[in-house]
């Protein structure tokens, strides 16, 4: 018996998941202790306690049904996402919840789910092969399907995690250096006009220089050059029709400080409380900022910085050491799949955890905009909570099966 739990339970992800669920559940109770939300620490309990069953399921569902219900699934999610811009409703600006009494639904969690199985199963095939054109394209539609309909809400940082997602995959898929550079080259100028004149001119010269080394053929890497310096300029007109507290966030990136009573408020306000953390930190119940309520639902997308002020710098440690355990446990699994079908998806699912974590922590810590994007398992709110225990569930599946072809 004792073997047979070895060979197919993954206790190191299982427990990692367990780890992070119960760092979380404490940091949302501390967080909502003095904030009359008292309600929110116990819906989290009560999500963690579904999610965990959910991720038992999940973990023995049949591993080819997985693949049989990929683009049923996936074609599901996308009529959810026309459906919500039409009938959800609008917090913060953004229309991208189902309104189901004291509950709220997000079909854009769900959706990066459904959008890893799908592309899993496309480049699975045998006959398809990245370096076709053709091949590609419908590769991209499938990610960028659901990216567009989630900025129509508009909710850039979930959108942000599909694209954030797609160069991993198409990495493991097989895709040229070439391929991989025409992908990313556009987004690095866009990002690099954001600061100047300047950067975007060094960005589009080093990319040029890629673009030459890697090239295929000369055609193509004119096009992919063009497109690299059409949509780098076309940023300022993209710019100008963000929604304004869109455009405050970036300005707010850019310089916190220029607004540091409105749209920079949360970040200078998250880190004051991660830096006065310390080493050991406040202890729970005693973080000022955390207990005071400086930082508006800190228990959604600044949970971090209740981490790093109550628990200090080892507390923060911890962890991002758990992340990162859970991280190159999904990299290691991906290697050792036999199934091509298994072996992406695993990679997708790593890399969907792997965007979160950056880009969240990066935002707390004032390295990137913020962008409204949960940190896994610690922020509150139960699509993304359930969402991220159906990952972990199907790679635990992926675990459980990792021999078979």
């Amino acid at each position: 018996m004792t073997s047979y739990f070895r060979e197919h339970i993954d206790f190191t992800t299982g427990l990692t998941t367990l780890a992070l669920v119960v760092v979380g559940l404490i940091s949302i109770y501390s967080a909502t202790f003095d904030a009359h939300a008292s309600d929110v620490s116990v819906k989290q309990l009560m999500f963690a306690g579904i999610g965990l069953l959910i991720l038992v399921v999940m973990t023995f569902l049949p591993f080819k049904l997985l693949q049989f219900i990929s683009y049923p699934s996936y074609f599901l999610s996308i009529l959810l996402l026309v459906s919500v811009l039409i009938l959800g409703k609008t917090v913060s600006g953004s229309t991208s919840w189902f309104n189901l009494g004291a509950f709220r639904l997000q079909p854009s969690e769900f959706t990066k789910i459904t959008t890893a199985l799908a592309l899993a199963t496309y480049l699975s095939r045998t006959d398809v092969n990245l370096q076709r054109f053709n091949n590609l394209a419908v590769a991209t539609g499938i990610v960028l399907l659901p990216t567009a309909l989630i900025m129509m809400q508009p909710d850039t940082g979930t959108a942000m995690i599909y694209a954030g997602m797609f160069v991993p995959v198409l990495y493991w898929g097989g895709a040229t250096k070439f391929t991989l550079l025409s992908v990313v080259a556009p987004v690095a100028a866009a990002v690099a006009a954001l600061f100047g004149i300047t950067p975007f001119f060094i960005t589009v010269i080093v990319m040029g220089l890629l673009i030459y080394i890697t090239k295929e053929n000369r055609i193509l890497a004119a096009v992919v050059f063009s497109a690299t310096v059409l949509v780098g300029i076309s940023v300022q007109f993209i710019y100008e029709g963000l929604k304004p507290y869109q455009q405050k966030r970036i300005a707010t990136f850019l310089d916190p400080n220029a607004d540091p009573l409105g749209a920079g408020y949360n970040v200078l306000q998250s880190k004051v409380a991660i830096g006065s953390g310390g080493l050991l930190g406040k202890g729970l119940l005693h973080g000022s900022q955390t207990q005071l309520n400086f930082i508006p639902e800190q228990w959604t997308d600044f949970i971090f910085c209740v981490i790093g002020e109550e628990f200090g710098f080892i507390g923060a440690a911890v962890v991002l050491g758990l992340f990162v355990t859970l991280l190159l446990r999904g990299v290691r699994l991906g290697s050792i799949v036999k199934n091509k079908y298994g072996s992406t998806l695993a990679i997708a699912i790593t890399a969907i955890f792997a965007v979160h974590v950056f880009m969240n922590v990066g935002m707390s810590v004032g390295l990137l905009p913020v962008v409204g994007v949960p940190l896994p398992f610690l922020s509150y709110g139960g699509s993304a909570l359930l969402t991220n225990m159906v990952m972990i569930g199907i790679l635990m599946n992926l675990y459980s099966n990792r021999k078979e072809y």
